[in-house]
Order: structure tokens, then C-alpha cells, then sequence
């Protein structure tokens, strides 16, 4: 009997044990078929998770930031331990002890789920575990999935230390409201670094992994702050914190940037605007998007703060006196329903795409129309505010057809109630107090403006339209424009170049083109002949005519090159009308171009950034090429500089260049831009295109180079006293009075290899050295060039001339009709030509 016992319980045992072999090796043959082909987790060594790239000013400030995801990238032992005790508490509190996996955990987990057939399932996974979830496997929940990522966390151990493994988790793990890593969530939450959190906030972070659309921090207060008093006990009961700082973070109220408590981190930025958005499109070019979006780059920008707010004001202040000066109201043609009003303030918020980017400006509603006033709410104010009648008197409303409504007397001639409007205080301009509240609106003209270092090609404003918020299309470097006489400069470059002198007598009357279009007759602004004219007076005042005629003298293909040279076009049709501007080109080519006259014909290349550093600190990109050839040197000799080589190509001859600038300080001081008044001297040309389409000025000093453009973005006729010398040069002459202040100017360097010879600018005859008048001007010439003076350097550019035409003489003017600027001041400018005198290209 006892021999059967026996026999009975060993036969048990051995089924027992090969049962258990057989489930090992079931087990064992799983393992190994599901780790058979899986990914590799030794990338996880090298991971560079993707990361926030950040945008600093010149003064290092950040200024805007870039991420697909929001993730700040935090190395491990910069993360404090209150946050690691935090999560570690909170996911995986036998982190520091386990292989990769919790076997205790796994088996509760199991018990847990059966015990609540099947209502309370948890997951078991391992921070190791979840890391390999979020790098290698899908998300899928599956016996399959769950089985490699206990294999792969296995492995993961044996390679990576515990640090490594939670760094890893730690800035790659998703907290909701976009943010990636606890970095980003910390400022996200509560605008703090990961050193500032407190115990409480650290458990509330620590929360989010478990479903983070779950607890969000105003919808889903309660539970959040449930979870997170969890996690205080939790890590109280770990040891991580002390059992009465546990208990009183779990009192605290759950205050957040989402609850309205905190300020948001982004409100500390400037809105992003044209200059960083140019840097974006310019770099995601240069490096890809998937590493400026997610690179961690560290981008300095060229990009002067005070300047940018200058052009931004005087580029919005000259568009908006225009729009003005049209008498349209347009709104913005948005409105808030009836039953929106009695609580008007969230539903404000919510409407998007108002330029508040815009200094002082503020959204508003109007609430109510009086009699002969308007009542409006307006955002971030505390009581509503009345637009008086006279804040109206200068508009009419466009109606639905199209048409215009009439002059309007009061405000409910403009607006209705429920109109989303855009208002900003007016203040008295001798006292600054506030007067009152008045309507505004985005102008429908548009333009752009850019500012550059004529040295060194940095950029230090860009303004591409009224509002980044309103339209993000830069105009300044993206909008394709005729450049019309701004154009010009070009064309005399190549003259200078090609044996032409400032004194070269260039003949100034009628051409007859035939073309496949018809006959073309090319005219002067003015529609006035003026003869044989020097070369000088055809820049200054911008003559059509002369223009044509050195370009046919010379060629259109030597003006090609000289315009592809100077980078305004990759190509330019070798057409006699685009020598007055008739291809199209951008803003930012043209400074740029300039730039070049401005320095002594050396190339710049413009840029909106100095350097660029990655994740971590390696410059790989710099701008500045130039060397320091002494720099290295213990001591220099008493009184003398560095010596820095710029390493810059000659793009044209120095002495060309000189002569095109002095020629063009004539433009100011006698011409069409002679509205700028400036302590430096100045150089410049006006452009304006065929009917008024688009308006230009670019002009620079010996340090900086500025340019403006304003037209519609549909190209139709700005009117009658639309010029560059109107529009534009108030705008340049606001800007520029501010930049010479830091970066100052001086006297155009003269170059050597030349000398001054005094001639009369009316005839081109040469002059005594004692010879004074407003009819004597010193221009200056190549040594050893042969100098033909008078008629003797007469250019007629192949065309005939009739022998009944005038000299353009003493006192004569270019001028036709009087108007009043944009900034108030009386000024002559020339009629306009037609079509059929000027079918494309510039007059002015």
C-alpha cells in the first residue's frame, strides 16, 4: 500500500515537473520566436529626441520658438529629484530594482482584473517597459506587443543605466496640451522650469502619463487633483517625501496657466511677426523642417528690436494714412451672434485672425448704437468704452454689392451691433493723456520694408505687410513687384562701367518702337523733351528717355549681367522696357543690391541670422566670413586697429560705385527723394511704376541701407498722387532718423584712383576749379580716363533727335503738379504717362 502511495505521488510529481519543463519551454519557444526579428534597442543609445528650436535677438533674448512636438530636452542630472521621485512613484516604484519588468506587479495586475472580472484592468508596465513602447512598438494593446516589450526592456537594461533609461522616459513621455517631456510641461502648466515646481506640482505632472485627455486641469479639476494626492502618498510612502509635506501639498488648490491662475509662457514673447517667420521659411529650406522643427537649434538673429519696432510702426503709420486718405471702411467682417453678446468676452477671445499684433490696437464688439455714438466692449478692458461721432466723419461703408454707402455722421453709419471692430486710444500729442477710443481697420494697401547693414549683410528689420496676424504673406521678400525707376541705378552702373562719366551728355527726346504690341512712345514723367542732358541730371530726375537710351547704347545683355550680378534677377529678359523696371522682382533683392553701392561695389550676402547651434552648442552655421588677421597677436604697435579680411568678391568697380552714390545724393537733394532730411549724407531712388501700381524708395547712408514698396496685392492703381517720393520716403525718412542714432553715418568713402573736376550740371561743360553756383557740381573721375565734356560726349543711343529741342536749362524744373504728402508736407510731382506712352515699367 505504502509502495502505491508512493508510486501514485511520484507519478504526480513527474507530471508536475515535466508540466512546468514543458510550460517553460512553451514559453521559453515564445520568447524566442516574438525576439526573432525585433527592432534594435541599442538605437535608444544615440536617441536625439525631437526638440523645441529656439530664435534669440540680438540682445539674446528669445523672441520665438518652433516644434511639431513641444519638447525641451533636459539632460538627466539636471532634472531635479523631486520630479524623478515624482513619476518614479507614480509609474514604477520598483524602478530601481527590477530587470525591465515587475513580475509582482504583472501578477497583481492579473489578480486585480480577474477579482473585478474584468472591470478594473490596469496596466503593469515598467518605466523600461513603456520606453520601449513609446520608441520601437506600436500602441496597440496585445499579448504579442506586451511579450516583445518585456523581451526588449530586458535587453534595454543590460545596455542603458537606470539615468539613462529615465532620461530617455522623462523627455520623451506626452503630459497633454501638446508638450512632450517634463520640461515643456512644466512651463506649459505652470510657466516654471523643472527647479522651481513644487511638491504639489511635480505630483500633478507626474499624473498626466496615465491618460492625459483625462485629466485635464479645468475640465477634469477634481479627478486631476485625486490623482495627484495619490501620487503624493505614494511617494511619501516610498520615502521620497516626508509624510506632513505630503499631507499639505495634498491641500493645495490645483492652480495652472490653463486655469486662468498663471500667466502663459508665451505671452512673455513677442507675437511672432515677418522677421522670425522669414527665418523659419529660410532655414526649414537650408535644413530641412523635420530638424528646425524638431532640431533644438539655437538661431541668432540679426534682427535689431528697437529698429523692427520702428519699421513695423512707420511701415503701419504710412500704409494706414493712405487707407485713410481713401475714406473706405471695410471693418473686418466679422461679427458675434445676438446671443453671444450678453457675455461677450469669451466669445471675443475666440475670434481669430484680428491683427492684435499691431501696437495698441484691441479687439472690441460694438454692444449698442446710440443716437450719434457707439458703445463697445473692448478685449482686456474693464468697462465698455463710446466711439463719438466724430471718430466716423472720414469714411463711407463698402456695401455687400460693392458699392459705397454714404459719408458717414455717425458711428451706426459704419457699424452695426455684433460688429467685431479693431479700436485703439487716441491721445493728445502734446500732453499724452487719453482722449478717446477710435475705430481702425487693416488697410487694403499693402507693402513692405526691410532695413540691412550695408557691411556685413545683416538684417535689422523686416516688416512685410500691415499685420503678421492679419496676412502672413511677407511682402518684403516674397511679393513679385515691377521696381520701375528704382530699377534705374542698375542701368547707369553698367553705363559708368562701360566708358560713360557723371558728365556724358545723353540726348533727352522722343522714341518710336515698334513692337509685336504696337508702336511703343516711351515718355518722361513730366511729358516734357529736354535735349541733350547731362547724365547726373537724368538720375536725379529720373528721366525715361535717357534711361532708354543708355540701354540701348550700351545693351540690354551688359544690363542683364550688371542686374544679375547684383542678384535683383536670376534672369532678365534683355527687353528695352525692363531697363525702367519692368520685370518684377522682391524688396529684399533690391536692398540687397543696393547695399552694394553703399559699401563700394563689394558683395553682401543678406541674412536674418548670425549663427546657428544645434542641441549641443556646435555652431553649424555662421555668417560672418571675414578673418582677423592680427587678433592672435600678444600686443599691436602703438595707434594701430586689427586688420579684419572680408573675403568679399568686387562686384563692381569702386569708383563706378562712388559716382552712382553721388549721383544719387543728388536724388535727395535735388530730386524725387528730396523729402528725406537726415544729419548723415543720404543716397537714393524713388520708383514708381506705370499707373501708380506699385511705389518705391531705397536709400542708404555709409552704414545702413533701407527700402520700402507699397501697392495692392491685386496690382491696380494706387491714384493721382501716388508716387515713391510721397508714400515711401516719409516712411524711410521715420525709420532712418532713429537708425543713424546707433549706427550713425558718414561721408561716402572716396576711392582712390580718381579725382574731382568741377563741371556745370546743366550743360556738362568743364568748370575752373574757383567756379561756384548751384550750377557747379565736383564729379568725380577715373585718373588716366579721357573726358569728353559738353556736346562733345553727346549719347544718342542710336535713336534720332529733332533739332528744335531745348537744353535743359538753369531753373527749369522736371515738377508738374502740387499735392500734399502723407506727412503734411506741399511737393510739385510730374503727370503721368499712359499706356500707350509707357506700356510697363517705371516713371519716377
Amino acid at each position: 500500500m505504502v509502495r502505491f502511495v508512493g508510486s501514485f505521488f511520484g507519478a504526480i510529481f513527474t507530471m508536475i515537473t515535466l508540466g512546468l519543463l514543458f510550460g517553460a519551454l512553451a514559453v521559453g519557444g515564445i520568447f524566442y520566436m516574438y525576439s526573432a526579428d525585433l527592432p534594435s534597442h541599442e538605437s535608444l543609445a544615440r536617441y536625439t529626441p525631437p526638440t523645441i528650436s529656439r530664435i534669440y535677438n540680438a540682445d539674446g533674448r528669445i523672441i520665438d520658438e518652433f516644434a511639431q512636438e513641444r519638447r525641451l530636452f533636459t539632460p538627466i542630472e539636471d532634472i531635479p529629484d523631486l520630479v524623478k521621485d515624482a513619476f518614479v512613484s507614480a509609474e514604477d516604484k520598483h524602478f530601481y530594482t527590477h530587470k525591465g519588468y515587475d513580475v509582482g506587479g504583472m501578477a497583481a495586475a492579473f489578480r486585480d482584473a480577474l477579482l473585478s472580472r474584468g472591470k478594473n484592468v490596469r496596466g503593469a508596465s515598467t518605466i523600461t517597459q513603456q520606453v520601449m513602447k513609446n520608441f520601437l512598438l506600436d500602441g496597440s494593446r496585445s499579448v504579442e506587443r506586451k511579450i516583445k516589450e518585456i523581451i526588449l526592456a530586458s535587453r534595454l537594461e543590460e545596455t542603458l543605466s537606470k539615468d539613462k533609461i529615465l532620461e530617455l522616459y522623462l523627455n520623451e513621455i506626452f503630459l497633454g496640451q501638446n508638450s512632450y517631456g517634463v520640461a515643456a510641461a512644466a512651463q506649459t502648466y505652470f510657466n516654471k522650469t523643472l527647479d522651481q515646481l513644487t511638491p504639489a506640482e511635480a505630483a500633478t505632472l507626474a499624473s498626466l502619463p496615465k491618460a492625459p485627455s483625462e485629466f485635464h486641469p479645468v475640465r477634469n479639476k477634481d479627478r486631476l487633483i485625486e490623482r495627484r494626492n495619490y501620487v503624493l502618498d505614494q511617494m511619501a510612502q516610498n520615502g521620497y517625501l516626508p509624510a506632513d509635506v505630503a499631507k499639505a501639498a495634498e491641500g493645495e488648490d490645483l492652480k495652472t496657466v490653463q486655469g486662468g491662475d498663471i500667466p502663459a509662457y508665451r505671452t512673455a514673447l513677442p507675437p511672432r511677426d515677418y522677421f522670425t517667420d522669414e527665418i523659419r521659411r529660410q532655414l526649414s529650406g537650408s535644413f530641412g523642417e523635420q530638424e528646425f522643427f524638431g532640431g533644438g537649434l539655437s538661431i541668432r538673429a540679426t534682427m535689431d528690436p528697437k529698429l523692427q519696432e520702428i519699421a513695423a510702426r512707420a511701415m503701419r503709420r504710412g500704409l494706414e494714412k493712405f487707407d485713410r486718405g481713401q475714406g473706405v471702411w471695410r471693418g473686418t467682417g466679422k461679427v458675434l451672434p445676438a446671443d453671444k453678446l450678453a457675455d461677450w468676452r469669451p466669445a471675443l477671445a475666440e475670434v481669430v485672425d484680428l491683427p492684435r499684433d499691431v501696437e495698441g490696437w484691441k479687439a472690441a464688439v460694438v454692444l449698442n448704437l446710440g443716437e450719434d455714438t457707439a458703445t463697445v466692449g473692448i478685449e482686456g478692458e474693464a468697462e465698455t468704452a463710446t466711439i463719438p461721432a466724430n471718430d466716423v466723419t472720414w469714411a463711407r461703408k463698402k456695401l455687400a454689392d460693392g458699392s459705397l454707402g454714404k459719408k458717414a455722421k455717425v458711428p451706426a453709419d459704419l457699424v452695426d451691433v455684433g460688429d467685431v471692430v479693431m479700436v485703439r486710444p487716441v491721445t493728445d500729442d502734446k500732453t499724452g493723456e487719453f482722449v478717446r477710443w477710435s475705430l481702425r481697420q487693416v488697410p487694403e494697401v499693402q507693402g513692405g520694408f526691410m532695413a540691412m547693414d550695408v557691411n556685413t549683410g545683416r538684417v535689422l528689420a523686416i516688416q512685410g505687410g500691415f499685420s503678421y496676424q492679419a496676412s502672413v504673406f511677407n511682402r518684403a521678400t516674397q511679393a513679385q513687384r515691377q521696381p520701375g525707376s528704382s530699377f534705374k541705378p542698375f542701368v547707369y552702373a553698367a553705363a559708368l562701367d562701360s566708358g560713360f562719366t557723371p558728365a556724358t551728355i545723353i540726348v533727352d527726346a522722343p522714341i518710336e518702337i515698334e513692337t509685336p504690341q504696337g508702336l511703343w512712345t516711351p515718355k518722361n514723367a513730366s511729358n516734357k523733351f529736354y535735349g541733350p542732358t547731362p547724365m547726373r541730371t537724368g538720375i536725379e530726375q529720373s528721366r525715361n528717355l535717357m534711361t532708354i537710351r543708355i540701354a540701348q547704347e550700351i545693351g540690354m545683355d551688359t544690363v542683364a549681367g550688371y542686374a544679375e550680378r547684383f542678384g535683383v534677377y536670376d534672369r532678365l529678359q534683355p527687353l528695352l522696357a525692363n531697363s525702367l523696371g519692368a520685370q518684377e522682382t522682391t524688396l529684399f533683392k533690391m536692398v540687397a543690391a543696393y547695399a552694394m553701392f553703399a559699401n563700394g561695389g563689394e558683395r553682401v550676402e543678406p541674412t536674418l541670422v548670425d549663427r546657428v547651434q544645434d542641441r549641443y552648442g556646435h555652431t553649424v552655421y555662421r555668417h560672418d566670413k571675414r578673418t582677423c588677421e592680427d587678433c592672435g597677436a600678444d600686443t599691436l604697435p602703438a595707434g594701430k586697429e586689427v586688420t579684419i579680411d572680408t573675403n568679399r568678391e568686387r562686384v563692381m568697380d569702386a569708383i563706378t560705385a562712388y559716382q552712382l552714390t553721388s549721383m544719387m545724393q543728388g536724388v535727395i537733394l535735388r530730386g524725387s527723394g528730396s523729402g528725406v532730411h537726415l544729419p548723415v549724407p543720404v543716397a537714393g531712388k524713388t520708383g514708381t511704376t506705370n499707373d501708380a501700381k506699385d511705389v518705391w524708395f531705397i536709400g542708404y547712408t555709409s552704414n545702413v541701407v533701407a527700402g520700402c514698396y507699397m501697392g495692392y496685392d491685386q496690382p491696380r492703381s494706387l491714384g493721382p498722387g501716388a508716387f515713391g517720393g510721397t508714400l515711401c520716403v516719409p516712411i524711410f525718412q521715420e525709420f532712418m532718423k532713429e537708425a543713424i542714432k546707433t549706427y550713425g553715418g558718414t561721408d561716402f568713402k572716396v576711392p582712390p584712383g580718381g579725382y574731382f573736376q568741377k563741371i556745370d550740371r546743366f550743360s556738362g561743360a568743364k568748370l575752373p576749379a574757383d567756379a561756384s553756383g548751384p550750377n557747379v557740381i565736383a564729379e568725380y573721375f577715373r585718373e588716366g580716363e579721357e573726358v569728353l565734356y559738353g556736346l562733345d560726349a553727346l549719347v544718342d543711343g542710336g535713336f534720332t533727335m529733332g533739332a528744335n529741342l531745348p537744353l535743359f536749362s538753369t531753373g527749369e524744373s522736371d515738377q508738374g503738379d502740387t499735392l500734399t504728402t502723407s506727412d503734411g508736407t506741399v511737393k510739385s510731382v510730374p503727370k503721368k504717362a499712359d499706356f500707350g506712352t509707357l506700356s510697363s515699367g517705371g516713371l519716377y
